[in-house]
């Protein structure tokens, strides 16, 4: 659905997008993640054909966004951090301003209207002005605008920036709602919003591209090795956590031992292994040998955060970006 090939954008001596290739197909929601000054909105604007590249070739829905602009422009809604409503319009009478600028038929036009307000949920508000609604159902209405025409593909931009806990919930619902029906490129800067919402991320840091794969793949990439969470309780009294410490970090195989948090004589330690080692059966062994209770053990993964400061750093910015293997790609491919 989109096909992005040594994409890049230079102002004067500044490099905004350096030389970035990445697919995405069809019915995926995607995040695309990246710090202050990264290139993630100079590309969102190449693919909805606000900007030029200077090289490079980006693809949407079978058309190429410099010579085809136009019709890439038909099957692509955009959604920018400040949606672009007329506050003194009211909900529906903007969203028919937009249909009819879009190029619906006034056949057609009321229908449409009728659906994307339900899929938002405006039904409630379709006729208060705009202007007096809140953060959250302006964010739905922007939405609502650029979706009116059914395109194939979605370009939002920080669609979830500035809204509470249960706005954020609504708009990650209906984001999901519309997976499937419409391929998606999400960019934000809250990264629960990623994990919560995405089949795959993109991060570029530097105008370089550093990773295109799964949340959790990258987690498994990146860590290398086996981390551990284990929480240890004495049958009799309270375990000393140096003699806990001490007598986990001698089980083979064991490369750290960290200490997290100390309750009513629970001792939670998060343990890593080696490059390749197993060591839970070890551990296990080790704790009920000891005499202790083994209340809980369980993998420890990496936070998209950690992921995030990785990759995007000015030392992972210039090696080759971490990408999905191959078979996964081809089966991407065949669907």
């Amino acid at each position: 659905m989109i096909k992005v090939e040594g994409l890049t954008k230079r102002y004067a001596r500044n490099v905004a997008v350096d030389n970035i290739s990445f697919e995405v197909d069809k019915g995926q929601i995607v995040g695309f993640l990246g710090p202050n000054g990264a290139g993630k909105t100079t590309t969102m604007r190449i693919l909805t054909c606000f900007l030029p590249p200077t090289a490079g070739s980006a693809n949407v829905a079978g058309f190429d966004v410099l010579a085809d602009s136009l019709e890439v422009k038909k099957r692509i809604g955009y959604l920018p951090e400040t949606p672009p409503v007329y506050p003194e319009m009211e909900v529906s009478e903007y969203l028919t301003f937009v249909g009819r600028l879009k190029g619906i038929s006034s056949g057609n036009i009321k229908s449409r209207v009728d659906d994307v307000e339900g899929k938002c949920a405006l039904g409630d508000v379709r006729g208060k002005l705009i202007g007096q609604l809140s953060k959250g159902y302006r964010q739905r209405v922007g939405i609502a605008q650029a979706i009116i025409h059914n395109p194939p593909v979605l370009v939002l931009d920080e669609p979830t920036s500035g809204l509470d806990p249960k706005q954020i919930i609504e708009i990650r619902t209906l984001l999901k709602a519309l997976a499937g029906e419409h391929t998606i490129i999400l960019s934000t800067h809250i990264l629960s919003e990623v994990e919560h919402s995405c089949e795959r991320v993109i991060i570029i840091s530097h105008g370089k591209l550093v990773a295109i794969d799964s949340v959790a793949n990258l987690t498994n990439r990146l860590r290398g090795a086996e981390a551990v969470a284990i929480e240890v309780q004495a049958l009799d009294g309270k375990p000393n956590p140096t003699d806990v410490q001490q007598r986990l970090e001698q089980i083979s195989g064991v490369s750290r031992v960290m200490m997290k948090d100390s309750k009513d004589g629970r001792l939670l330690f998060e343990v890593e292994s080696l490059q390749g080692r197993q060591i839970r059966a070890d551990l296990a062994r080790t704790v009920v040998n000891s005499g202790w209770n083994l209340n809980e053990m369980r993998s420890v993964g990496l936070s998209l955060e950690d992921i995030f400061l990785q990759l995007t750093s000015a030392e992972k910015a210039t090696d080759k970006p971490i990408e999905a293997p191959q078979e996964k790609k081809e089966e991407g491919d065949k669907k």
